[in-house]
């Protein structure tokens, strides 16, 4: 399939409606949350040039956006969605990287991190260079976790203090972003990624019987 990748600008805010909406529905699919932003939100990105949007015949069939917190210490790659006759065609990988090359421009000392329930995207950050922590690592910016507001998840991420949840976060020092991968030194960060996320899982079943929704979704995924 053919695409057109770019940095968006006023052109695009025609097309700011439908990216909310395909955001709001993606979140109703997954069950987790994608923060819900407005159109004017949206357009506000588009404005800044912070936004990545990818075309085809002329309608947008993927988006992801620049936040930044604290300062410009920490920069989120945000709202990455892809419209599903799109998904599965290597498209979200080109819009990611797109973003995070528009990052490392715009915020060359940033942090830039992220959290997510997406395996997939998990996958695409590892081999960009970003590597998994704990969220005591990320942002203590109330801005940012306000956005988790509209995740159905959102109790067990208050009841935890902000230490943990169904997302895995991510980071990367774009002040000190590796080279391009081979593809040997990716599969050796993708291992090293997934041992993370088993430990991780063992820690959040110990602490499940805690939160009984959290509990009830561990024992749903197995």
């Amino acid at each position: 399939m053919q695409f057109s990748i770019t940095v968006a600008n006023s052109s695009h805010y025609q097309f700011a409606e439908a990216i909310c909406t395909m955001m709001a529905e993606a979140a109703k699919t997954r069950g987790t949350g994608i923060a819900q932003r407005t159109p004017d939100y949206i357009q506000q990105k588009m404005k800044e040039g912070k936004a990545i949007i990818a075309m085809a015949d002329n309608i947008a069939v993927g988006f992801c956006y620049i936040e930044s917190w604290e300062g410009l210490k920490y920069v989120a790659n945000s709202g990455l969605i892809v419209h599903p006759d799109y998904r599965k065609t290597g498209l979200a990988k080109r819009i990611k990287k797109a973003t995070f090359d528009l990052s490392k421009k715009k915020f060359p000392n940033a942090k830039l991190f992220g959290i997510t329930t997406s395996m997939s995207v998990m996958k695409i950050n590892s081999d960009l260079g970003y590597r998994p922590v704990t969220f005591s690592e990320l942002t203590k910016d109330e801005n940012f976790w306000k956005g988790c507001m509209s995740c159905t998840n959102y109790d067990i991420l208050k009841r935890t203090n902000k230490t943990m949840c169904i997302c895995t976060g991510m980071i990367c020092d774009l002040s000190n972003v590796p080279e391009k991968n081979i593809k040997q030194n990716e599969k050796k960060m993708w291992e090293k990624f997934t041992r993370f996320i088993t430990l991780r899982k063992i820690k959040i079943q110990k602490k499940a019987k805690q939160y009984p929704k959290l509990n009830k979704i561990i024992n749903n995924e197995k």
